[in-house]
């Protein structure tokens, strides 16, 4: 999203900020949670301190619910015909992008709402999102925001007063507010909410029984890195069978899928066959549990697929392939890059060189939206270097790339590793995450 200067509402001093009017779901699959967590066009102006949402008009598109909103805040005073003007310039962008067999009626109806809220309810209650929950999520929000305003003592105690409502929909209400602050590049936002579940879960019952299950997670983890490349069928079957809880059970399984072919339930019947009593009992119990589990994920696999297979057919039969990739990459996965290579390897058995361009196509746009960004890769650079003197030499020479949004994003690689268990890792980034500061700070000094 391209920054652009606005005046802040409070003291009407220019502001450089993202600011996003059109919300189109077709276009951008996260505009819809973007909207509804509240964390779009944040402005925090360096004059007088003021942040917040910045008031301006906005449109909202989602044509598989058939939806177009838009709101015009009344506080921005903007006359009966501009409004007309900027409105109709969003929906017409949005209905240009917008397929010929998805363009319906009610693209020549727009509703529009009295207030933000009032659009945020259209939006919920076309998921059949009643009042009520709106209500109960609104509920959440403001705990979410008086916890984040807390002192740290405050926080602990006002938790454990709402502790009724810190449940699932709040921690996933917390994710998604953490998710969007992150994309959106508020980096002090995320690592905000970050502490506030860090400091949370250990005092509240269902945050007990998150930690819980991300142990248990972990430790399913562990037990098959601990095997390696030594893990057989029998120890895989071994690790099942002892397996502690659900948990750990439905992680192992979502993990070593593939190891679990015929021959492995055959070894599972064979231990049954030498089984005895509440043993026999338990095992045979535990293969029901296997099957349910490994249907299901293939269920998801195969749905998974299909889709994959769908979206390619309909990007490799577009006008422009490159653009319709383009506006379909957040939903890109390893499904679709396995589509992609299977009908790569059929159109050249195949001979159709037509196909087989557009999949070439397809494919080198893939390859160059998975790179890291190169703040990323300069990052890198800088933590393979071999010492602090050879570091230091490449910070002179791209002294360019120092930028507090750089260190923004350092910042944040620096937060999301904080609960890695390796500490060597988490030691390494932070000492160069210090020297990289430093060096800013020494060549703030001299200029």
């Amino acid at each position: 999203m391209p920054k652009t200067q606005v005046s802040c509402p409070n003291c009407r001093q220019p502001v450089i900020a993202e600011i996003q009017q059109l919300f189109d779901v077709d276009a951008d699959q996260r505009a819809k949670q973007m909207l509804l967590s509240g964390m779009y066009n944040m402005i925090q102006c360096s004059n007088c301190g003021y942040q917040g949402n910045l008031a301006t008009p906005i449109v909202y598109h989602d044509p598989d619910k058939e939806l177009l909103l838009t709101f015009v805040p009344p506080e921005i005073d903007l006359p009966k015909n501009e409004q007309e003007k900027v409105i109709g310039s969003l929906i017409n962008q949005s209905i240009n992008r917008l397929p010929q067999e998805k363009r319906k009626a009610y693209i020549f109806q727009p509703q529009s709402t009295l207030s933000m809220q009032g659009l945020v309810e259209r939006i919920l209650e076309s998921d059949g999102i009643t009042k009520e929950m709106i209500a109960a999520q609104e509920k959440r929000l403001q705990l979410i925001q008086r916890l984040l305003t807390a002192s740290e003592e405050s926080r602990i105690e006002l938790a454990k007063t709402e502790e009724e409502l810190i449940d699932a929909e709040f921690y996933g209400l917390l994710n998604r507010l953490y998710e969007t602050a992150a994309l959106s590049g508020d980096q002090d936002g995320a690592q905000k909410i970050a502490d506030l579940q860090k400091t949370i879960m250990p005092v509240t019952e269902y945050g007990k029984e998150l930690l819980a299950q991300n142990e248990e997670a972990e430790a399913a983890i562990k037990s098959l890195q601990d095997a390696g490349d030594t893990l057989t069928r029998d120890k895989l079957l071994d690790l099942l069978i002892n397996a502690p809880g659900d948990t750990h059970l439905q992680v192992l399984v979502s993990l070593a899928r593939s190891g679990m072919d015929y021959e492995f339930f055959q070894l599972l019947s064979q231990r049954i066959d030498r089984a005895r009593g509440d043993g026999r009992v338990r095992l045979i119990n535990l293969r029901e549990q296997l099957l349910e589990m490994t249907e299901a994920i293939d269920r998801q696999a195969e749905e998974r697929r299909m889709l994959a297979k769908q979206l390619l057919s309909t990007i490799v039969n577009s006008p422009n392939v490159e653009e319709a990739l383009r506006e379909n990459l957040p939903v890109v996965d390893e499904f679709f890059i396995g589509e992609v290579e299977s009908a790569t390897m059929e159109a050249r058995k195949s001979g159709n060189l037509e196909q087989l361009a557009a999949l070439q196509k397809i494919a080198e746009v893939i390859e160059k939206a998975s790179a890291p960004p190169p703040e990323i890769q300069f990052i890198e650079q800088l933590i393979q270097a071999g010492d602090d003197s050879q570091r230091d030499q490449i910070l002179h020479e791209n002294s360019e790339k120092i930028t507090p949004e750089f260190l923004g994003i350092f910042a944040n690689l620096l937060a999301q590793i904080e609960n890695n268990e390796d500490k060597e890792l988490k030691k390494q980034v932070s000492d160069v995450y210090d020297q990289v500061l430093r060096f800013s700070m020494h060549a703030n000094l001299q200029s």
